[in-house]
């Protein structure tokens, strides 16, 4: 929905939208159902209007205005000679299982939809034609009602009546957030050094409707220096929401706070926040199913759902998780649910990447739906690459086909059988352990297609549901089966035979996900991706799809090169066949630096068993140095723990491994940390997977290595080396542990504010010989 900023314009309203919030009654009801995907969805619209005459018209635009309410939409199909209009829903299973409150939505739906094209063609009346169409069987069935202008004007009138106390209240929202955001100040005395070029780089790519990627410093304030001035160009740009976006809860707790920091400091502001929650963390009853029957708080759900609408857009701070748990509970209502409702209404929302990003993208589906104006914040956006490539990468292993097939009913254990009869055709001559193949042959999609359709079949009769492993391999088998469609020059399909009978594990692995990113990017009004850590530029926009025109600014350090001592070791080797012979170099330095200036230090390493060999050599030779290491699998009070050490008391080091979780994200200040040795360049692992990137990746943009191993792998040493000075008054040290830091092309990605020395302890040595 896409509210107008002043009181001489409609509020504008998607017809599904407005039904939504008029028609839906009765149960929150989850029961797992059949619905066809969206691809056979889509198919099954062009199927029916296949079947119709040559005159019959599809995506029919309508709108209509009612007083200070524009309502438009596209409807199904529409046949002009014989007056009949057509809502199409697809479906599978047995029509009559379909929830009554499911049909009365369609059915208000197709009124709103008759009413306005009888206004537009000024009709005296038209046939309505609910269409449900069974994908599985082709089948068609029509439930058609002939209604008089009259009555679908009445009806109409009456669902806009219902809606147009919340649309004036929306309005005069609307028009209070606008004015107290044009005169918004900034919430601190003043702004540190660097925030203000961050800030109006943001407002600048925001007013001018183009991306921006800023390179920002730790320190500096990133979180409300992006998100202040976008407030401040919601007015001038008629931005519906603000979408700020982290790759990790710690983002989104530092977005919740410097939203909080700014309402305080303007109390007549009355900007809705609201944080997303994964369903699993949101679920009240995670032993009982989404459905009336079963949870209390999904039985009547819609119909306690406008109260509390209403209490939770009363709320003056943020809707964080517990807020938005207090207000639900309150009302008896799903918290989660409520969020997904809220969403609409809300002006800044903050969740996780996969939100906005992911190929089922809630917030993006919801930003085309309604034609909102968003604006988009991606925070550590060097985290977007990865993250984004599991999004759009789909597995299939034959354990958990094993798995599945063990809690299947018999005739789904006979599907389930041929698809691992084709699945072993796919790799029976395959010579090497491990290969990449142009295509998933037809043969093998088409199995994959039966298996998805035998199982939503068994639920069409069965709606009680499935076994939890079955069902798990299911949505594994659909998401495949999608990206196998979309299968293109962006990803690999490749085939690990693990030398079982009949035991191959296939992937289907993004590796440039651009493709799919640049749609959500193209989709939002302006976008701003920031981090400490995005050089090379061209490498972040290749890899995510950013426009051409995308802005660039690299915000200048606050701190001075005196306050951080980079030490590049070049004469120790990390390579693998070289790491027995690094240990000691390596014991000896962080000794001695211990000894020069004791105090809490940090060691990265390229994995756990480096780790553990350098962490056991080191407690051997100097037992009275105190060390804790991080280890496999950590659980959160056990990486808690691992921090609480660090104290501007306490002294000691901690081993750690490159690319986990205490080397970025973390913050320790002052005494906390001195310093740190990173004994590795980050470099992926050189196998066949990663070669194979390499080669798509040079295919592609010329720059397999650097692409594929030295800029992702140099992008964690600067994020971890980062961990040391968080602050302008912070004194460190940082040793770049390896020969290969000495090499121009790796010097040439340190970050501009480093001073670097070389071979310092290979002098030291020498002094102390």
């Amino acid at each position: 929905m896409t509210p107008a900023p002043h009181t001489d314009k409609p509020y504008v309203v998607a017809v599904r939208a407005l039904c939504e919030f008029t028609a839906k009654l009765g149960d929150l009801d989850l029961r797992f159902t059949p619905s066809p995907s969206a691809l056979e969805g889509m198919a099954g619209h062009r199927m029916v209007a296949m079947r119709r005459p040559a005159h019959y018209q599809t995506e029919v635009s309508l709108s209509g205005d009612y007083k200070n309410l524009r309502v438009r939409g596209r409807a199904d199909g529409y046949d002009a000679e014989q007056g009949q209009l057509e809502e199409i829903k697809t479906f599978r299973g047995e029509l009559e299982a379909m929830r009554e409150n499911h049909r009365h939505l369609h059915w208000a739906q197709l009124k709103v939809y008759g009413h306005l094209l009888c206004q537009k063609e000024g009709r005296s009346g038209v046939r309505l034609a609910l269409v449900y169409f069974n994908v599985a069987t082709q089948d068609e069935t029509l439930l058609t009602e002939e209604c008089s202008a009259t009555e679908l004007e009445i009806f109409f009138e009456e669902q806009c009546e219902r809606f147009l106390d919340w649309a004036g209240q929306e309005l005069a929202h609307r028009r209070a957030r606008n004015e107290a955001l044009e005169t918004l100040a900034f919430p601190h005395d003043n702004f540190r050094p660097g925030q203000r070029d961050l800030a109006e780089a943001v407002y600048k790519s925001a007013s001018s409707g183009r991306c921006l990627m800023a390179q920002a410093p730790t320190g500096i304030g990133k979180t409300v220096g992006t998100l202040f001035p976008l407030l401040k160009a919601c007015p001038t740009q008629q931005l519906d929401k603000v979408f700020f976006l982290a790759a990790k809860t710690p983002g989104r707790q530092l977005a919740l706070d410097a939203v909080a920091r700014i309402q305080r400091s303007a109390p007549a502001l009355p900007l809705r926040v609201l944080e997303l929650v994964a369903k699993g963390k949101a679920c009240e009853h995670p032993d009982k199913a989404c459905h009336g029957d079963a949870c209390p708080l999904a039985r009547g759900f819609y119909d306690r759902l406008p109260a509390a609408r209403r209490a939770a857009v009363a709320i003056a701070g943020p809707l964080d998780k517990n807020a938005l748990r207090e207000v639900a509970l309150a009302h008896e209502v799903c918290p989660y649910y409520l969020g997904q409702d809220l969403l609409h209404w809300s002006d800044v929302v903050i969740g996780d990447y996969n939100y906005y990003f992911d190929i089922n993208a809630m917030l993006y589906s919801q930003t085309l739906a309604n034609q909102w104006r968003v604006s988009v914040l991606v925070d550590e956006a060097h985290n977007l690459v990865e993250r984004a490539r599991k999004m759009y990468s789909a597995e299939l292993d034959p354990s958990r086909l094993a798995l599945a097939r063990q809690g299947a009913p018999t005739a789904i254990k006979h599907v389930l059988d041929r698809l691992k009869r084709s699945w072993y055709e796919l790799h029976q001559e395959q010579a090497d352990a491990y290969q990449v193949y142009d295509e998933v042959p037809q043969a093998f999609r088409g199995a994959l297609q039966q298996t998805a359709s035998a199982i939503l079949d068994h639920l069409a009769d069965h709606p009680a549901g499935i076994a939890a492993r079955l069902q798990d391999f299911f949505f594994e088998v659909l998401h495949f089966s999608r990206m196998a469609e979309l299968l293109d020059e962006h990803s690999l399909f490749d085939i690990t035979d693990t030398g079982e009978t009949g035991g191959a594990v296939l992937c289907l692995r993004n590796v440039v996900p651009a493709a799919f990113l640049s749609q959500r990017f193209a989709a939002a009004r302006s976008a701003a991706l920031f981090s400490a850590t995005l050089s090379p530029s061209h490498y972040y926009s290749d890899m995510l799809g950013l426009p051409d025109n995308t802005a660039w600014v690299d915000v200048a350090s606050p701190f001075r090169a005196e306050q951080l001592s980079v030490q590049v070791v070049d004469d120790v080797s990390t390579r693998f066949q070289h790491r027995g012979h690094s240990l000691s170099p390596m014991v000896e330095l962080m000794a001695r630096q211990y000894a020069a200036a004791p105090g809490n230090y940090l060691s990265f390493v390229s994995s756990f068993d480096y780790l553990q060999q350098l962490a056991e050599l080191f407690k051997a030779r100097y037992p009275a140095i105190p060390v804790w290491e991080q280890s496999r699998g950590m659980e959160e009070s056990a990486k808690r723990g691992f921090l609480e050490r660090f104290t501007p008391e306490t002294r000691g080091i901690g081993f750690a491994v490159l690319g986990g979780a205490f080397a970025e994200g973390i913050d320790l200040p002052g005494k906390r940390l001195i310093g740190a040795f990173i004994a590795t360049l980050g470099l992926p692992q050189i196998n066949p997977v990663t070669e194979q990137i390499k080669l798509r990746m040079e295919a592609s943009f010329g720059k397999g290595y650097d692409y594929t191993y030295l800029y992702p792998g140099l992008q964690k040493v600067v994020q971890a080396a980062g961990r040391v000075i968080r602050t302008e008054s912070d004194q460190g040290v940082v040793y770049l542990i390896d020969d290969r830091y000495a090499q121009a092309q790796v010097r040439e990605l340190f970050p501009g504010w480093w001073k670097v020395e070389y071979q310092q302890a290979r002098a030291q040595r020498r002094h102390a010989a």
